[in-house]
């Protein structure tokens, strides 16, 4: 198998188009811990991710751990392919609620790192890698 390709249940080899657009990265134990049961959203923060990459302008991956707990809601935005040689991974804490996550999809939308600027709603979240 190359890159790109994967298994379906039965083992039989299947193939992965390959991402082009940004990736987020989430944290599955910490999602959801800004706002907590006061979040109004069913689901929480982890619905308004999900609905991200639900459109197509993102992809989405679900982690234990991204080393950063304290933190909460942290979210890793991660370069299309074609972006990687102008910028990395840029990290967000506590990157909850409607607004934030409404910015966040703009931005992705948009080409996320290496081909918009970070946006001043999310500018005050960034953080740097652990």
């Amino acid at each position: 198998m190359t890159e790109g390709d994967a298994t379906d249940r039965g083992g039989r080899a299947t193939r992965r188009p390959r991402r082009t657009v940004p990736g987020l990265t989430v944290c599955r134990l910490c999602v959801g811990e800004t706002l907590g049961a006061g979040d109004p959203l069913p689901g929480g923060q982890l619905a308004r991710v999900e609905a991200i990459a639900r459109t197509g302008d993102a992809g989405l991956t679900l982690v234990d751990c991204l080393d950063a707990c304290e933190r909460g809601d942290v979210v890793v935005v991660r370069p299309a392919p074609e972006a990687r040689g102008e910028a990395g991974p840029v990290w967000f804490e506590r990157l909850a609620g409607a607004a934030s996550s409404e910015a966040l999809h703009r931005w992705v939308r948009a080409g996320g790192p290496g081909r918009s600027p970070v946006p001043e709603a999310l500018a005050e979240l960034r953080i740097e890698a652990p």
